[in-house]
């Protein structure tokens, strides 16, 4: 594994992290603690320290089933990342939450259940400008992070384009962006990349394998079960997506390649990426993410990337 530092958080985050949403119940899959924590053992066994998770995978589920875990294990190897603004109600149902006294009151629901005093990274999750433009939330949270119930705050931006709270993450005292990106889903390089390295941002990207699409395990003319996230998507844009998967597979991928590798590594080329947060079901896609550290890839689709491993 390797690591590198988030940004001006200074925290030392493994290059793959472990993303969580699937443990809240939202992938056509409950999961078992058991499971959770061969996940997390794996996790750890293989070097990933970072974990992220939000209030709003399950009511706090994904949260408790984390806590639970992280009772049996050392609390200061991880690096725990959880979010706020939101409640789940229901599959894919969510309520928006953005007062300060409300955040105040999540944050405390998700130390309670991720059974910690603090949490690492604190983050505003997906929220518009007008929530964002709230000087007595921040003011709140900066007390917390006084406090020491929050070690650093982070801004996961709804949209890949939101240059608006990415410019000023510094402002409200964040020291982290998480942006959707992947290699279907470029738009960050535009805007949002420069703006992160001017301000010493970290960079976390979500939905790196463009929610399996990238995994290489589906062909044009796939169709998703009524219980899979992907059921949801638009189905001609899903079928655009998997000719372009194909055509990637085909002209950028290396032979011999696990593709799902390939493109968490290709993720990691560009110099503003700090991490990637793929999800995972099981132990053995835990090891093969942990894997795409240590490929190098050569892309010429980053005209400017470095390896900064």
């Amino acid at each position: 594994m390797k690591y590198r530092k988030l940004g001006k958080t200074g925290l030392e985050v493994s290059v793959v992290g472990v993303g969580t949403w699937q443990f809240g119940g939202e992938w056509g899959k409950n999961f078992t603690q058991k499971e959770v924590d061969d996940i997390l053992f794996t996790s750890k066994e293989v070097g990933i320290n970072l974990i992220d998770t939000a209030e709003c995978y399950g009511d706090h589920l994904s949260e408790s089933l984390i806590g639970k875990f992280l009772e049996q294990d050392t609390r200061e190897d991880w690096i725990v990342a959880t979010k706020f603004g939101h409640h789940f109600h229901h599959n894919f149902e969510r309520t928006n939450h953005w007062s300060a006294t409300e955040v105040i009151q999540q944050l405390d629901a998700s130390l309670k259940s991720l059974r910690t005093e603090y949490i690492d990274l604190y983050q505003f999750h997906s929220g518009s400008d007008e929530m964002f433009n709230n000087d007595d939330l921040w003011t709140a949270l900066d007390k917390q992070v006084e406090a020491g119930k929050i070690s650093h705050l982070g801004i996961s931006i709804g949209s890949n384009q939101n240059i608006y709270q990415t410019d000023l993450a510094s402002k409200v005292n964040a020291g982290a962006i998480q942006v959707v990106y992947n290699r279907l889903e470029r738009e960050p390089e535009d805007e949002v990349f420069p703006s992160c390295e001017r301000q010493d941002l970290g960079v976390l990207a979500r939905v790196p394998l463009a929610s399996g699409y990238l995994s290489g395990k589906y062909k044009p003319g796939a169709t998703f079960g009524t219980q899979d996230v992907r059921h949801r998507h638009d189905q001609q844009e899903v079928a655009k997506k998997l000719r372009l998967v194909e055509e990637i597979q085909r002209n950028e991928v290396p032979e011999g390649v696990n593709m799902a590798q390939w493109a968490l590594a290709w993720c990691l080329k560009h110099p503003a990426v700090t991490t990637v947060i793929p999800g995972c079901k099981n132990s053995e896609q835990v090891r093969l993410n942990a894997s795409a550290a240590e490929l190098d890839i050569v892309s010429d689709t980053h005209p400017q990337a470095v390896n900064n491993g």
